[in-house]
C-alpha cells in the first residue's frame, strides 16, 4: 500500500505528509474520528482518493485521503473497540468465563488503566448486557487476588495493570504507606477489612497499619477530630478482625468525645455509613447527657441525620422523651425545617399523634424563616408540593375553624409561587369543601377583590419583597444599634426606630391584605355596552359642556396625567355599569359634578399585546 500511496504523492493526489499516516490506517484498518467516533475501514479507492468507512451513525462514509490522513486516528485491530466490532461474541464468551482477560484487553486499548466509567462504556451493553454491577464486583475481587491490577481508592482514579505481579497485602501495605492524608488512609484500610479473607498474613498486615493509623489519630484529634474518629472506628473493626488487643494509651472514641466537640460537626465530617457508629460511641462515652446532646442536633442538621439520631433513642427505648422534645419545638415554632422534612417522610404512621395542623403551621414558619434568612434549597416546601397525601395527615382531622385559619396563613405565605400556592389550596378543599368560599371571595369577601392589572400587582410584589427583605431588616439592625445607646427612656434613637417599626408592621399587614385581594387581569376583554374597568369612556362635563375622556383601569394603575383613573375614585365609581346617554352625579370635594356619557370603548387596543397593559394605556387617549 506505501508504494500505491506514493505514486499517488507523485501524481499529485497526495502530500507526502499523508503517506505514513494513510499506512497506519489501511494496515490497522480501525480508526476513530473526534465527532463521528470509532470507524471501520472498508475500502481504499485509489483512483478517487477516498475511503469508505462505517462509522457508528455513519456508515458507507466517503472521505478523501488527505482529509482522512488529518483527521482520522488508527487503533490497532486487538484494541477492544476493534474486537467489539469483528468478534462481539467473542467478547462476551471471554466476559461470562473470563473476567481479568476481558479487563486486560480494555486497559491495553487505553495505555495500560481505564477508569471504572471508561472500563463500564465501552462494556456495556454490547459486551455486557445484564447486571453490570454484579458483573464488576465479581471481576474486582478476582482483580484484588491476582496481583497484577492495582484499584484505586477513588471512582475517578484508573485501574491500572502492572507486568509486576504484587500480593494483596503488599499492595494495601504500599498504598497505605504512599497514601497521602488521613482520608485516604481510612479508604485503604477499609478496603483491606473487606479484603480480609483474600489476605494471607492477616495479623502482620493490620499489625502494620493500627500502628500507622495510631501514629494519624494523635496527630490529627485536635485538628481534625471528625476525620480522627473515623480512623478510630476502622482501626477497631482491624484490630476485632484479627482479634488484637488494646494496645496501652491507645487513643478511643471516648477520649475524643471527652474533647467534648458538637455532635453536628462530627456527623457532617464522618460519612453516612459510619453515623450509627459515631451515635452509639457517644452513647457508650456519655451516657448521662447522650439524650440531651442527640435531642439537640436533631434540630441543627439535615433530615437524614435526623432520622439517625431518632433511631438510636428509639432503639434506647426513648420514644416518649423523643415525642415530647418534638412537640415542644412544633409548638414554639423552632423546629428546623430538616427537622420537619424528616417528620413528614416518615412512613408507618409512627408519629401521626404529633402530626396534625400545628406542624402545617410551624413548617410555613420556618420556611418563611428560611427565605427571610435568603436560605437558596427549599426542600421541605419541595416534599410538601409532590407528597400528595401529606395534606391528609396534617390537617385531615383538623377542627373546620382552624383549617380556615390556616388557610389564610397559606395564602398570606410567600414561600410558594402563585401556581404552587394554589395547588395545595386545591388540596385542602378536596379535603374541606367548605373552605372553598374563603379562598375564591365567592361568598364572604367577594365584595373585598381589587381588580387590578398585571403590572401592576408585579409592581407592588417587589415593594413587598422591598418591605420584607430590605426595610424591616433594616429597622431591626437601627433598634439593635439604638438598644445599644443604653437608657431607652431618653434614647431617642430607639423610639424613633420602634415608631418606624410599627409604621413598616403596619404597612406590611396592608400589602398582604392588598395582594391577597387582588385579582389580576389583562383587559383583553371589556363590556361596553356599559362603562367597565378595562373601557375608555367620553363624556361632557354638563356645567361647562367640556369634552373629556378618562380611561378607567384597575384599581393601583391611576395616572392622572394620561387621563387613567383608578375604578375606586369617585368619578368611575358614578360611571360603570352606566350606559351611553345617561347622566351621572356625584360629589367631588364640596361640589357636584354632573357628567354625560357620549362614547364607551376598550380602552386597549385588541391588537395590543396585553403582556404590559399600561405601556400602551396613554397612546389610547
Amino acid at each position: 500500500m506505501r508504494e500505491e500511496l506514493e505514486k499517488m504523492v507523485s501524481a499529485g493526489k497526495l502530500g507526502l505528509k499523508h503517506v505514513d499516516p494513510l499506512v497506519e490506517l489501511t494496515s490497522s484498518g480501525f480508526c476513530t474520528h473526534r465527532s463521528w467516533g470509532f470507524g471501520k475501514i472498508t475500502t481504499v479507492d485509489t483512483v478517487f482518493a477516498r475511503f469508505t468507512i462505517d462509522f457508528t451513525d455513519k456508515p458507507g462514509h466517503q472521505m478523501d485521503l488527505g482529509f482522512a490522513a488529518e483527521s482520522l486516528k488508527p487503533i490497532p485491530a486487538a484494541h477492544i473497540l476493534a474486537r467489539k466490532s469483528a468478534d462481539l461474541e467473542g467478547l462476551r464468551r471471554m466476559a461470562a468465563l473470563n473476567h481479568l482477560e476481558l479487563i486486560k484487553v480494555v486497559l491495553d486499548s487505553y495505555g495500560g488503566q481505564a477508569t471504572l466509567d471508561q472500563i463500564q462504556s465501552v462494556l456495556v451493553p454490547d459486551v455486557i448486557a445484564d447486571d453490570w454491577r454484579k458483573w464488576w464486583e465479581a471481576a474486582r475481587t478476582e482483580m484484588k487476588r491476582d496481583g497484577h491490577f492495582r484499584l484505586p481508592t477513588k471512582k475517578s482514579e484508573p485501574v491500572i495493570y502492572t507486568d509486576a505481579q504484587m500480593s494483596l497485602q503488599d499492595r494495601l501495605s504500599s498504598d497505605f504507606r504512599k497514601a497521602k492524608g488521613l482520608k485516604a488512609r481510612i479508604n485503604i484500610a477499609t478496603e483491606l477489612l473487606k479484603s480480609m479473607a483474600d489476605v494471607t498474613d492477616k495479623k502482620v498486615t493490620v499489625e502494620k497499619i493500627v500502628q500507622l493509623l495510631n501514629d494519624d489519630i494523635n496527630s490529627h484529634q485536635r485538628t481534625q477530630l471528625p476525620t480522627a474518629m473515623e480512623a478510630v472506628f476502622i482501626r477497631d473493626e482491624l484490630k476485632n478482625a484479627v482479634e488484637l488487643p488494646r494496645i496501652e494509651g491507645e487513643v478511643g472514641s471516648a477520649d475524643l468525645w471527652a474533647m467534648d466537640p458538637q455532635l453536628e460537626d462530627v456527623l457532617g465530617g464522618i460519612p453516612a455509613t459510619k453515623h450509627k457508629v459515631v451515635l452509639q460511641s457517644l452513647k457508650d462515652a456519655k451516657p448521662d447527657v447522650w439524650v440531651d446532646i442527640a435531642l439537640f442536633t436533631m434540630n441543627q442538621v439535615p433530615a437524614k441525620q435526623v432520622g439517625e439520631c431518632a433511631n438510636l433513642l428509639i432503639a434506647e427505648e426513648k420514644m416518649d422523651v423523643l415525642k415530647a422534645a418534638l412537640v415542644k419545638t412544633i409548638s414554639h415554632h423552632t423546629a428546623s425545617t430538616e427537622a420537619l422534612l424528616w417528620l413528614a417522610k416518615v412512613k408507618g404512621g409512627v408519629y401521626d399523634d404529633i402530626l396534625g395542623p400545628e406542624v402545617f403551621r410551624a413548617m410555613l414558619t420556618c420556611m418563611e424563616r428560611d427565605q427571610f434568612n435568603e436560605k437558596k434549597s427549599n426542600r421541605l416546601g419541595d416534599y410538601i408540593l409532590k407528597e400528595a397525601t401529606l395534606m391528609k395527615r396534617l390537617i385531615g382531622r383538623a377542627d373546620l375553624e382552624v383549617v380556615k385559619d390556616l388557610t389564610r396563613a397559606l395564602q398570606f405565605s410567600p414561600v410558594f409561587d402563585d401556581m404552587d400556592k394554589r395547588s395545595l389550596l386545591a388540596r385542602i378543599v378536596k379535603l374541606f369543601p367548605k373552605v372553598q368560599s374563603l379562598i375564591s371571595k365567592e361568598s364572604t369577601r367577594q365584595d373585598m377583590s381589587l381588580i387590578v392589572s398585571w403590572e401592576s400587582i408585579e409592581k407592588k410584589k417587589r415593594d413587598y419583597d422591598d418591605l420584607i427583605k430590605n426595610r424591616l431588616p433594616a429597622n431591626r439592625k437601627d433598634i439593635e444599634i439604638a438598644r445599644s445607646y443604653g437608657d431607652l427612656r431618653e434614647n431617642h434613637e430607639f423610639k424613633a426606630a420602634k415608631e418606624e417599626q410599627k409604621r413598616l408592621s403596619a404597612l406590611q399587614a396592608t400589602m398582604e391584605s392588598e395582594l391577597d385581594r387582588a385579582r389580576g387581569t389583562d383587559f383583553a376583554t371589556v363590556r361596553t355596552d356599559v362603562v367597565s374597568i378595562g373601557t375608555k369612556v367620553d363624556v361632557t362635563e354638563m356645567s361647562s359642556n367640556e369634552k373629556e375622556v378618562y380611561m378607567v383601569m384597575g384599581a393601583w394603575d391611576s395616572d392622572p396625567d394620561n387621563n387613567i383613573v383608578s375604578y375606586l375614585t369617585p368619578l368611575p365609581q358614578a360611571l360603570i355599569n352606566k350606559p351611553v346617554g345617561i347622566e351621572v352625579e356625584f360629589k367631588m370635594g364640596d361640589s357636584t359634578k354632573r357628567y354625560r356619557i357620549d362614547r364607551i370603548s376598550p380602552a386597549l387596543s385588541t391588537s395590543t399585546v396585553i403582556d404590559n397593559p399600561l405601556a400602551t394605556v396613554g397612546e389610547s387617549n
